[in-house]
């Protein structure tokens, strides 16, 4: 399966509002998400390679980035029918299991992932207080093997947008596996 890369940032786009259930057991809006000094939506799944190689990174760099006032939520829209390693209930024990400090939401519908335009996992969307995209990079150099000594970009893009509302110009897009999307009869899209 090829990897898939997201597309260039697009500055200043808003966030779309969204209403999805969590592995706690609550349900989530984007403003339960918002943090005083921006936001990180994470779309993620449990089964991805690219994820696993990573997914302790992003739970380690969260912990930064939420102490100077970032809200985060990690997103799972994967066909759970299709990929069961991605349902609602392995979705808890993955959560568990790397000690997550944000939401971990379920997309049953796909119709938020649809919405953000999110392609792949891990796909990064970065959105300063005012809610407007300031970063859709990678986290860093890495792929399915971690680089040494790699340039944090997606702890040190959110820290600037922390700080300044204003994200890096130059990104790298992020790579991974493509979303695993359902049957939709109204677009006609199938995975």
């Amino acid at each position: 399966m090829p990897a898939l890369t997201t597309p260039i940032c697009d500055f200043g786009a808003r966030a779309p509002d969204f209403v999805l259930p969590a592995t706690d057991g609550k349900t989530y809006r984007l403003a339960d998400i918002q943090g005083p000094k921006g936001t990180l939506v994470m779309f993620i799944c449990n089964h991805c390679p690219f994820v696993k190689a990573v997914i302790d990174r992003i739970v380690a760099d969260a912990k930064i980035l939420q102490a100077v006032g970032i809200g985060i939520t990690a997103v799972c829209a994967n066909d759970a029918g299709e990929y069961p390693e991605d349902s609602p209930e392995k979705m808890v024990s993955f959560a568990k299991t790397h000690g997550f400090t944000f939401p971990y939401l379920h997309d049953a519908t796909q119709e938020t992932a649809r919405a953000y335009g999110a392609v792949c996992t891990p796909d990064f969307f970065g959105y300063n207080a005012a809610g407007e995209l300031q970063y859709r990079g990678r986290l860093d150099a890495s792929r399915m093997e971690p680089v040494p000594n790699a340039r944090r970009e997606l702890l040190e893009a959110m820290q600037q947008i922390a700080a300044t509302g204003q994200g890096p110009r130059e990104q790298v897009p992020s790579m991974g596996c493509n979303i695993k999307w359902r049957e939709d009869t109204n677009s006609g899209r199938a995975a």
